[in-house]
């Protein structure tokens, strides 16, 4: 009896803990919502602003995030996953292993800020790339990287190792085993971490700041040498910059953010899910 009281205050527990996690999200959503729906229209998301960016909309903006999104995917997915499969399935346990997975680690704790200085050193200054979306494409791929290797490589090594014995005893060889086993079992878990990554890397401002986000553009780009508007770096803009800025505005820019990121992760969710149903282990 007392077994069973003590087993229900830990889950008590865990649940209040968790609705205390899950509660400031909502508020949040919900307050952007009530204050930011009503700038929101069909003007707002298709239209460049004007009018110091007091009216208008945020379309160059919106535009900005998804090719700086796309430009990270290219820069990103392939190296991270090669980094993953190598770990996962090729590497042997020793010191430099170790200490590969560790400078993962670290360079996924580091501030966003520093990937901005880094990608302004080396990539505008030292490559002479300029401000441009291709070093910002590359300073976001960079800070993407540490995440989605890690989830990647957890996701490949949590495929049952007997799928690689059978695969092997057939003939197959370690690469055909990866490619045709492998991988399919690990791709809910890898398109997980690699929209997670893609999310985090659309809601950066520090980065853009120093490679590619411009104040104000009034005609799109028009290649990957150019520089773009961005979401984050557009909200901050006009949150500390434009004078007289109506705060609608300025919660409706917040709000198309923020479903933005959410969208992308609800998209993982989704395709995790309907993935692990069709699992069939």
């Amino acid at each position: 009896m007392k077994r069973q009281h003590t087993q229900k205050l830990a889950v008590g527990l865990i649940t209040a803990a968790a609705a205390l996690v899950v509660l400031p999200i909502i508020l949040v959503i919900v307050f952007l919502l009530v204050k930011g729906i009503g700038a929101i229209s069909w003007e707002f998301l298709t239209a460049a602003p004007r009018n110091g960016m007091k009216d208008g909309g945020i379309m160059p903006a919106i535009l900005g995030t998804v090719i700086l999104s796309m430009g990270t995917s290219l820069v990103c997915i392939p190296l991270a996953l090669g980094a993953a499969i190598y770990l996962a399935e090729y590497s042997t346990e020793s010191r430099l292993t170790r200490w590969v997975r560790l400078a993962i680690v670290n360079l996924a704790g580091i501030p966003s800020i520093v990937y901005g200085l880094f990608g302004l050193g080396a990539f505008v200054l030292f490559l002479d790339m300029g401000t441009s979306i291709i070093a910002g494409s590359l300073t976001l791929g960079i800070m993407t990287l540490p995440v989605v290797i890690s989830t990647a490589e957890e996701a490949i090594r949590a495929v049952p190792r007997e799928f690689r014995i059978v695969s092997q005893s057939l003939g197959a060889t370690r690469w055909q085993t990866i490619r045709h086993q492998v991988l399919p079992h690990a791709i809910p878990g890898i398109i997980t971490g690699i929209i997670l990554g893609l999310s985090r890397a659309a809601g950066e401002t520090a980065p853009i700041l120093f490679t590619v986000a411009a104040f104000y553009l009034p005609n799109l780009p028009q290649s990957a040498s150019d520089q773009t508007m961005a979401l984050p770096y557009h909200l901050y803009v006009i949150a500390t910059q434009v004078p007289g800025m109506p705060l609608s505005v300025q919660y409706g820019t917040a709000l198309v953010l923020l479903l933005l990121v959410l969208s992308l992760t609800l998209v993982a969710t989704l395709i995790r899910t309907r993935m692990r149903r069709n699992r069939d282990w």
